[in-house]
């Protein structure tokens, strides 16, 4: 008689169902089915979209989606779509700014056109050239001569294309006329930027996070971010679920880039101490709350200077000249 066979290993089952659990959250101690999984999701962004959007009774309003094809704007499109879509007051447009990279970006085109296409969402775009940028094909060709004629110069693609791209989404936002600008951050992504700025020392950029919806600059659509508790293995599996068109790849111009080292740095302190990437926006709120306390009470000074037009393009910036600028005229010298 032959003997039985046990399984090497057994598929957990969720703790809200008897179905078999796809995801583990570490930080919670939640043992979760593609189903459960999903409500968890559409919980958290419902929560979020109910606290940073403030929709007026007495006006139609705006949001422009900045997507790139990726996991993380296909979520926040395909949600909010599926909260907002059918509000007679509420329009929804997408764009994405083409960076001018070839073999990554027109493929992530290819899948946002394919989504907004499913949604019946108008999709946008802007590229580069258009705003008067070098394609980031051609700034990444170009940085080692920069960086040996000028030891100033940003020596990481990033560098170059972060400050560009968000140039591109305020021209979007703006041809649009939105009232607001909805951004795919989750909370890895919200955790790393957290940390760059404490190892920075830079209170400023951490009072400036997203969203900005107490906190409006006039001329610029505030920033919301619904997605920002949701953890990006969490994203990527409500994706799958929801069966949407995605573009897997990472830029190719991304490695090296600081984001990277505190992207694997957030990695492994959140598989050390679960509930690390919570810690530390969490304490980014604090301090943002913190300082509007002061405001309350008087303190005029904790107030951040309002922006200023660029002397050059106009755009709101912090300086006499924006970081667009600097960059842009760097790279024509």
């Amino acid at each position: 008689m032959a003997k039985e066979v046990k399984p090497v290993f057994s598929i957990p089952t969720c703790d809200s169902c008897s179905k078999p659990a796809i995801l583990e959250q570490a930080y919670s101690g939640r043992i979760l089915c593609s189903e459960h999984m999903a409500k968890s999701v559409r919980k958290k962004i419902g929560k979020e979209l109910r606290n940073q959007l403030k929709l007026p009774r007495d006006k139609d309003t705006t949001i422009f989606v900045a997507i790139s094809g990726g996991k993380d704007s296909a979520v926040l499109l395909d949600s909010l779509v599926d909260r907002l879509g059918q509000r007679p007051d509420v329009t929804i447009i997408a764009g994405t700014v083409d960076e001018g990279i070839d073999g990554y970006r027109p493929p992530s085109l290819q899948c946002a056109q394919e989504l907004c296409d499913r949604l019946g969402v108008e999709f946008i775009t802007v590229s580069y050239p258009e705003l008067s940028f070098k394609e980031m094909d051609e700034v990444a060709t170009r940085i080692p001569n920069l960086t040996k004629e000028n030891k100033q110069a940003p020596r990481m693609p990033c560098s170059y294309c972060g400050v560009f791209r968000r140039q591109g989404i305020n021209h979007l936002a703006k041809k649009v006329g939105a009232d607001y600008v909805a951004l795919g951050h989750n909370l890895d992504d919200m955790a790393q930027t957290v940390l760059m700025n404490v190892t920075n020392g830079d209170l400023e950029r951490t009072l400036r996070l997203a969203p900005h919806t107490t906190t409006p600059v006039d001329g610029l659509a505030p920033r919301i971010v619904p997605l920002r508790w949701i953890p990006e293995q969490e994203i990527h599996l409500y994706a799958l679920h929801r069966d949407l068109p995605l573009h897997h790849e990472e830029c190719p111009h991304a490695k090296g880039a600081l984001r990277w080292r505190h992207r694997e740095m957030v990695a492994q302190m959140e598989a050390d101490v679960p509930g690390t990437r919570h810690g530390l926006l969490r304490m980014a709120d604090n301090i943002k709350q913190l300082r509007d306390q002061v405001i309350d009470l008087g303190g005029a000074k904790a107030r951040p200077a309002p922006p200023t037009p660029c002397v050059n393009c106009g755009e709101l910036t912090s300086a006499k000249q924006c970081k667009a600028c600097d960059l842009r005229a760097l790279m024509n010298d």
